[in-house]
Parts: C-alpha cells; sequence; structure tokens
C-alpha cells in the first residue's frame, strides 16, 4: 500500500530538535498569496513569509499602555509576563487547540462589517506580538497583512488581516497579542501531538451514540452516566416491521449500533457508510489507533476503533435476513436520557440500497478485520455475507423502500438510479479487494466514471476509487487513469483557498444543511493527494491547505467558534454550548447547556454548522396548531442564524419544533466520520 503519513509534519524523533523542523529565516512577501504551505517533509518546509524578530531579553520583557474600547471590549495593558490578563476577543482567531510545529501558522484578525455583530470594531495595531505565555516572553512580532486590500468577504461579511507566525516551531503554549490595543486571542499550543486528546475526545462520541448498551462510570463521565436504552418490551430486541406490528412473525432482534444523529433512529445505507469510513481512518495510519480510549473493551488487545468498528458491524449483521437482503431502517423512540425512551420499534423492508451499502461495509471490513488473528473467523463470515448481499442485490436491483413517506424515522435514506449504482460500485470495489474474485474487477473496471471535478460533494466516491487504485491487484490502466483525473481534476481548486481570508474556502451555495461535513470533506479532497501518494506538482502544498479546513472548525472561522461540543477540557476556549439532541436536550436542568446546565452535552460531538437557509416551520407564525403552539414560534426566525453572512450563519441553540434548531446544530455520524477522517491524517 501507497499511504505515507500527511501528519508527520514534524517527527518525533525530533521534537527535541525542533528549531530543526520547519524554521524560518525571515522573507519579503507581503501579499496573502505568499503564505507558506508545507509538506509532510520536514526537509521541504518553507521560510515563513513574513518578517520576524528573535526578540532580546529587553523586549521579552516590554510593556505598553494602553486603555482601548476595541472588538467589544476595554484593551488592558501589554506586559509578556502577565499577558493572559489581557481580555481576549472575537477578532483575533487561532484553533483554539494549536498547531503542529512544522506546519504553517496564520492567525486572522477580523473586522466585521455584516452580520449580527458588526457593532464590533476592529483595525490591528502596528505590532502584533505572539507570547510564550509559560516563558512570559514576546517570541514573534511583525504586522498583519491585509486581505484583498482591504475588501468585505461577502461570505462572512468581514474585513480581514492575516498574521503568518509559521516561523514558531518550538514546543508550548502561546497567545497572539495586539500590543498597541492590549487585546489577545485565545491560548493555543504548538506541539507535535496538538490534536491526539481532540481526536480522542471525537471517537468517544460513538460511544455515547450506542444503542442497547449501558453508559456506566469509569467509561462513561459521571455527567454522561445512562442505563441500556431500547431494550424492553417491543423495543430493539422484539422490533416489528412498521406495518405489521400486530404480526409477532415480522419480529427480530435488531439491539446494537449507533443513534444515527440527534435522534435515536438507525439507517443501514448510512450506518453502512460510518463503518466503511471508520476502515477507511484504521487502514490509512493503523499505528494511532490504541487500545487507551476508555472504553470498556480498551485493554483487550484490539485497537479501540475496531472495538466500536464491530459493535456497528455486529448491529449491520443482524439487519440481514437469511436471503442475504438487508433490511433498511429503524425507527426508535426517544427520551432524555435515552434509557427514560419506551415506544416501540420498527424496521423498513429490505432494499437494494441497503443491501449494496452493507456488502460493502461487509466486504471492508473482511479485508480489514482479517488483519487481527483473533478475529479471522469473524471476518471470513462477513466476507460471505457480503457475497450474499450482493447476489441479492443483483438478482433485486430497484427494491426501494422511502421511508419518510411511511412515518418511518425521520429524513430520507433512500436513493435514486444513479445512487443504488454507485452504492453497486463501491460494494464491487470492497468485494473485489477482499476477495481477488475477477468478476467484481471486471465490473468495476467497466463502470469506474471519469472524474471531471473534485469536491466536497462526491468525496466518498472519489475515496472508493483511490482505494481501488491504491490496490496492487487493481487494473493497472484503471488504477493510473483514476489517479492521473484525480490530479487533474483537482486543479481548479487549487487558487480557492486565497480567496477567503479564513483559509478554508467554501462557495456560498455549498454552506448548507451540516456544514461543517463539507469543511470536512473538502480538507480531504487536498490531503487526499499525500493519503494516496498522487503524483500532483502541488504535493507540497497539501497539508496545509488540508489543514486550514481543520482550523476552521477548531475557531478559524468568523465565529471564533470551535464547532465541537463542551471541549472546554481540552483546550477549547469557546467551543458549542448546546446542539439539539435527543439526550442533551431543550431545558434539561442536566444536558442542555455546559454553561447553564448541571453538565452540558458530552465531549467531541462535531454540529451541523452554518446554514443560511435556515428558517423556523413552515407552519409560523400563526398555523402551527393552536396559540400556544404559535407562540413558541417567537416575533421571527431566530437571528442569528436567520438573515446572515453564510458563514455566520450559525447559533448554539437547540430548539425543538416549530424552531427547529436541527437545521443548524444537529450532530451527525456522518460528519463526525467525515472530520475523524480528516483528524486522523494529522494526528501521531
Amino acid at each position: 500500500m501507497r499511504f505515507s503519513r500527511l501528519l508527520a509534519l514534524c517527527p518525533l524523533a525530533l521534537i527535541a530538535l525542533l528549531s530543526a523542523c520547519g524554521g524560518g529565516s525571515s522573507g519579503g512577501g507581503t501579499g496573502v498569496s505568499s503564505i507558506p504551505s508545507s509538506s509532510s517533509s520536514v526537509s521541504s518546509l518553507p521560510d515563513s513569509s513574513v518578517s520576524s524578530s528573535s526578540p532580546s531579553s529587553e523586549s521579552s520583557s516590554s510593556s505598553s499602555s494602553v486603555t482601548t474600547s476595541v472588538c467589544g471590549v476595554t484593551g488592558g495593558d501589554f506586559k509578556a509576563t502577565e499577558v493572559l490578563a489581557l481580555p481576549e476577543v472575537k477578532c483575533i482567531l487561532v484553533d483554539q487547540f494549536g498547531y503542529l510545529p512544522g506546519a504553517a501558522k496564520v492567525a486572522v484578525l477580523k473586522n466585521p462589517e455584516q452580520g449580527f455583530d458588526n457593532h464590533w470594531h476592529y483595525s490591528p495595531g502596528d505590532n502584533l506580538a505572539v507570547v510564550h505565555t509559560t516563558l512570559g516572553e514576546v517570541v514573534f512580532s511583525s504586522g498583519a497583512q491585509r486581505w484583498n486590500q482591504g475588501a468585505v468577504h461577502a461570505i462572512s461579511g468581514d474585513r480581514a488581516w492575516q498574521l503568518d507566525f509559521s516561523s514558531i516551531t518550538a514546543a508550548g503554549e502561546y497567545v497572539v497579542v495586539d500590543t498597541e490595543q492590549g487585546v489577545r486571542s485565545p491560548v493555543f499550543r504548538i506541539e507535535a501531538n496538538v490534536y491526539r486528546e481532540v481526536w480522542m475526545q471525537a471517537v468517544r462520541t460513538f460511544f455515547y451514540q450506542r444503542a442497547g448498551f449501558a453508559k456506566q462510570t469509569p467509561y462513561a463521565e459521571p455527567g454522561w452516566v445512562d442505563g441500556a436504552s431500547h431494550l424492553g418490551a417491543r423495543q430493539d430486541t422484539q422490533a416489528r416491521l412498521y406495518n405489521a406490528v400486530d404480526d409477532a412473525t415480522t419480529e427480530r432482534d435488531l439491539r446494537g449500533g449507533w443513534y444515527d444523529a440527534g435522534d435515536y433512529n438507525k439507517y443501514t445505507n448510512w450506518h453502512a457508510e460510518y463503518l466503511v469510513a471508520m476502515l477507511q481512518m484504521y487502514r490509512e495510519n493503523p499505528a494511532i489507533w490504541t487500545d487507551d480510549f476508555n472504553l470498556p473493551e480498551s485493554g483487550n488487545g484490539l485497537p479501540d476503533l475496531v472495538d466500536e468498528i464491530l459493535w456497528g458491524m455486529d448491529w449491520l449483521i443482524r439487519m440481514q435476513e437469511k436471503d442475504g437482503s438487508l433490511l433498511s431502517v429503524m425507527g426508535l423512540a426517544h427520551g432524555s436520557p435515552p434509557s427514560t425512551a419506551e415506544g416501540p420499534s420498527v424496521y423498513g423492508p429490505a432494499t437494494t440500497a441497503a443491501t449494496f451499502s452493507g456488502a460493502a461495509a461487509f466486504a471492508l471490513g473482511a479485508q480489514v478485520l482479517g488483519e487481527f488473528e483473533s478475529l479471522r473467523g469473524y471476518a471470513e463470515d462477513l466476507l460471505q455475507r457480503a457475497k450474499q448481499a450482493w447476489q441479492w442485490a443483483e438478482a433485486h436491483p430497484q427494491v426501494t423502500f422511502y421511508n419518510s413517506a411511511n412515518g418511518v424515522a425521520a429524513g430520507e435514506q433512500e436513493v435514486d438510479d444513479s445512487g443504488r449504482a454507485t452504492k453497486k460500485l463501491t460494494a464491487a470495489v470492497y468485494l473485489f479487494a477482499a476477495s481477488g474474485e475477477p468478476a467484481y474487477q471486471s465490473f468495476v473496471d467497466a463502470n469506474v466514471p471519469a472524474i471531471a471535478w473534485v469536491g466536497p460533494w462526491n468525496q466518498k466516491e472519489l475515496r472508493t476509487l483511490l482505494y481501488y487504485s491504491d490496490l496492487d491487484t487493481a487494473t493497472a490502466s484503471v488504477a493510473n487513469s483514476i489517479r492521473q483525473q484525480y490530479v487533474s481534476a483537482m486543479e481548479g481548486n487549487w487558487g480557492l483557498q486565497t480567496n477567503d481570508p479564513y483559509r478554508a474556502y467554501l462557495g456560498a451555495q455549498d454552506f448548507t444543511w451540516g456544514s461543517n461535513r463539507t469543511m470536512s470533506y473538502q480538507g480531504l479532497s487536498f490531503s487526499n493527494v499525500e493519503t494516496y501518494d498522487l503524483s500532483s506538482p502541488r504535493r507540497a502544498e497539501v497539508g496545509n491547505r488540508a489543514l486550514g479546513y481543520l482550523h476552521y472548525l477548531h475557531g478559524v472561522n468568523p465565529l471564533g467558534k470551535v464547532y465541537l461540543s463542551n471541549m472546554g477540557d481540552y483546550g477549547a476556549e469557546d467551543s458549542v454550548d448546546r446542539f439539539y439532541h435527543s439526550w442533551f436536550s431543550h431545558g434539561s436542568p442536566d444536558w442542555d447547556s455546559v454553561s447553564e446546565s448541571n453538565f452540558g452535552p458530552a465531549p467531541g460531538f462535531l454540529v451541523g454548522g452554518p446554514n443560511p437557509s435556515y428558517s423556523w416551520d413552515a407552519c409560523c407564525p400563526t398555523s402551527c396548531g393552536s396559540s400556544a403552539n404559535n407562540a413558541m414560534c417567537g416575533p421571527a426566525p431566530l437571528a442569528p442564524p436567520a438573515n446572515q453572512p453564510a458563514a455566520k450563519a450559525y447559533k448554539d441553540f437547540n430548539d425543538n419544533w416549530p424552531v427547529n434548531s436541527w437545521a443548524v446544530t444537529e450532530n451527525h455520524n456522518d460528519y463526525q466520520v467525515a472530520y475523524l477522517l480528516l483528524l486522523s491524517r494529522f494526528v501521531q
């Protein structure tokens, strides 16, 4: 396999010699376009494009006295030794967890011109400093670079500046300070493994999403202890077909799996895709997946991600019928906490799409899990299940079930003809990889589509094709064509990042429901070049391009928000306070809000993100069934998120119908695996 490690921006072996990993002499560039990119190769890291000064002991202890109102606060007196006493402002933005030593490090400074925050005013002073908080020393100072000649960025409504301090590589805790105006950024770290704890918490969200599994200490934090859910009479162990709930012959044991999102329903099409993503992220970098994530299975000799995969795979196995088909969807009751849910569980019938999805997950699981001696029997069973599923779906190519039209679960998991064709191709790729049987290879080779574009909306399909191209047994001409087409189609993406002062370009039209997932996918589109060892003339840039999207999710965005829940104990100074989830429900004295409830939501959930199409329910303001219901609408759609520039169409809220916060803040396992796929490429 050709998986090179994008995360190795500064090798562990050189931690003691960090000055050798990406140090920079001063450069003369002044434009934003000169901000450096760096690859995973230490020797190729470019110098910083912004002049820096290595201060003497006198400059390190310097101070300035100001009393300035800036970005909504009153500035303080700057002293490097007391820098944390300065007020933190929303106008100086950094990755609140931090930066890899050899990576680009660019703070964004903003003056809001449009949107809910346009009453804040900020223009950077002539001197910005990066201060090592432990040493109390200025380690870098420079002026900021104005973005796009001072133009307002339409997607955020902000004027912006950038401060490139990439030449700082020494491990430590830092802040960016406007020394003249006496305000600072959030605290951040520079460290070779700066994202590991964040990553572990993000992985652990799947433990909290387990259906039918008790969350008990010491594996659950005390605030999120709960009994096993959906194991009562007529629930998951006795689920019945949605339109035959009085027919005991339809009863199935469908316990397990994960709650799909902020609701507790379970969808085969999507669940199988989560398993594929988890298996991919394990395969890409197996060395990082240790056995110490504080799961009930920790210490059993298997990586904890594999344990989580097994939990999810066991549910998918239960969804398979004796004829090889897979049931499509489950609708579950809701409650806060989940163990209080009392209603019956129902399921939808088998479909072609669900069965191809299951075949793909079974086949990739057979290949990856078969590497573990203790799981070889399990893997062999998965391969047989994958083949049975393929056979049934081939014989039944257009069996559908539209759950939303039949009152089962929420949303719609069914796909169209094109979607079924994509699922069939995906299943064939993984079945060939697992079995080596030429029939699957022939199908793949005959049906690989042309890659006309690369973007966030086709990432799942593209990763499947790149996976095939990376197999030693793939047809060489097909594999080479996939790889060359990917590189060619990427050409339109390279110039986009300079169009965004936040270094994470996404077009206004792409800020939709789940925009944080879209950001993750866009980052993956760049990092795939490194992960799959593609021959691109822009290869050296991909690490920092991908990291730009990660930094956006970690606070370098117009809200200065870490889009993960309750991460204050893990380095974030402003993470998600509340979001839509049936457990962490609106008004709950325990789980509603980090700041206002006893515990708030559990850590590490990626929320949907800015959604400029958000509005209240269509029944508002006068047609929601009663005067009491109408009153729940409020006087107008909540703003923000309504009526904002696209990247500011967000607010931490979790109100239910008819305010419908789920369109903005709901978590989803698909968002989570997209983020984890990207983040895992930068973890050691």
